[in-house]
C-alpha cells in the first residue's frame, strides 16, 4: 500500500515495544461538556504529551472534537465509546473552548486539529519523529498532502500513507492496512477520514497497530493539501468557521449545522445553569 512517494524504510528485525501503562504519561485533565470529556490543554502541552507517548512506547489515540462530534456522540453509542476510549479529546471547535471557560476553567483557546497537525509536523522536522498519513479523498490527494507538508517542513519524515475507500473495509483489508502501517514503523499516525469514521477506526485498530499515537484530525488533510480553503482567522476566532464551511459545502453540511448547532446551545445552556446552581 505504501508507494514510492513515501520514505522507504527496511523492516526492523526487533520486536515491537510493549505498551506502557497510561499512568506513565503526563496527566491531562478533562471536563465534560454535554457528557463528552474535553481536555484542558493547549498546543504545546498536547504536543509534549504526544512526544512522551512516543518516547515511552505507549499505544494510545487522541480525538479532536467540534460541536458536531459532541452532538453525534449523544446519539451514536459506537462514537461515544470511541471518544471515551481515547487518551483525551481536545476542544477543536471554538464554541467548546468557550463552553469550558463558561464552566469556570482556565483555557486560553481551542486546540484546532489542523493547527495541531501543523505544529506537530514542524516539531517532528527537527526531532526526526516518523509520521504516517491515513486518509484523504484519494491517493492523488494524499500525494499532494505529502508533497506540501514536506515542502513546508523540510526534513519531515513521512514514512507511509494510504487513502482508504469510502465503503466499509473487510477484515482482510484492515489486516493489510495494519501490516502496511506496522512495516513503516511510524511514531504517529494521522487519521483524516472524518467524524465518526476516524474515531471508530482508531478505536478498532488501536490494538492492531504498533505506532505509539494515533490522532484523528478530520478535514486537516484537505486543508493542508490545499484542496479546501480554511476560514479567515477572524471567523475562526469568532466561532463562525461553521458558517464559512457551510458556504463552501452547503449541500453536505446544512443539515448537520441546522440540527446540531441549536441543540448544542440549548443543551449547554442547561448544563451551565445547573453548574451555576451548584457552584459555591
Amino acid at each position: 500500500m505504501s508507494t514510492s512517494s513515501f520514505e522507504v524504510i527496511p523492516p526492523s528485525p526487533a520486536s515491537a515495544p510493549q505498551p506502557v501503562a497510561a499512568s506513565a504519561l503526563p496527566v491531562v485533565e478533562q471536563i465534560s461538556v454535554l457528557d463528552v470529556p474535553l481536555a484542558l490543554t493547549d498546543y504545546e502541552r498536547a504536543l509534549d504529551w504526544i512526544d512522551a507517548a512516543v518516547a515511552t512506547g505507549a499505544r494510545e489515540y487522541v480525538c479532536v472534537a467540534a460541536v458536531h462530534t459532541v452532538m453525534e456522540s449523544r446519539e451514536d453509542e459506537a462514537l461515544r465509546s470511541a471518544v471515551e476510549g481515547a487518551a483525551f479529546t481536545v476542544p477543536d471547535g471554538q464554541p467548546l473552548a468557550w463552553a469550558l471557560r463558561a464552566l469556570g476553567h482556565d483555557i486560553d483557546s481551542r486546540v484546532y486539529g489542523p493547527e495541531l497537525m501543523a505544529r506537530a509536523c514542524e516539531r517532528a522536522a527537527r526531532t526526526g519523529q516518523r509520521h504516517y498519513l491515513y486518509g484523504g479523498r484519494d491517493q492523488s490527494a494524499l500525494f499532494k498532502l505529502t508533497l506540501r507538508l514536506r515542502q513546508r517542513f523540510p526534513g519531515l519524515r513521512i514514512v507511509g500513507g494510504y487513502s482508504p475507500p469510502f465503503r466499509a473495509m473487510s477484515e482482510a483489508e484492515l489486516d493489510a492496512v495494519a501490516v502496511d502501517i506496522n512495516r513503516a514503523r511510524p511514531d504517529v499516525v494521522w487519521v483524516g477520514i472524518g467524524v465518526p469514521k476516524q474515531e471508530k477506526w482508531m478505536a478498532a485498530m488501536r490494538d492492531r497497530l504498533d505506532a505509539p499515537v494515533l490522532v484523528g484530525v478530520g478535514a486537516a488533510f484537505d486543508f493542508h493539501a490545499g484542496l479546501v480553503p480554511q476560514a479567515p482567522g477572524w471567523m475562526q476566532r469568532s466561532g463562525l468557521e461553521w458558517l464559512y464551511r457551510l458556504k463552501q459545502e452547503p449541500r453536505r453540511l446544512w443539515k448537520r449545522y441546522a440540527r446540531h448547532n441549536p441543540r448544542f446551545v440549548t443543551g449547554f445552556a442547561k448544563q451551565w445553569a445547573a453548574a451555576r446552581r451548584t457552584r459555591p
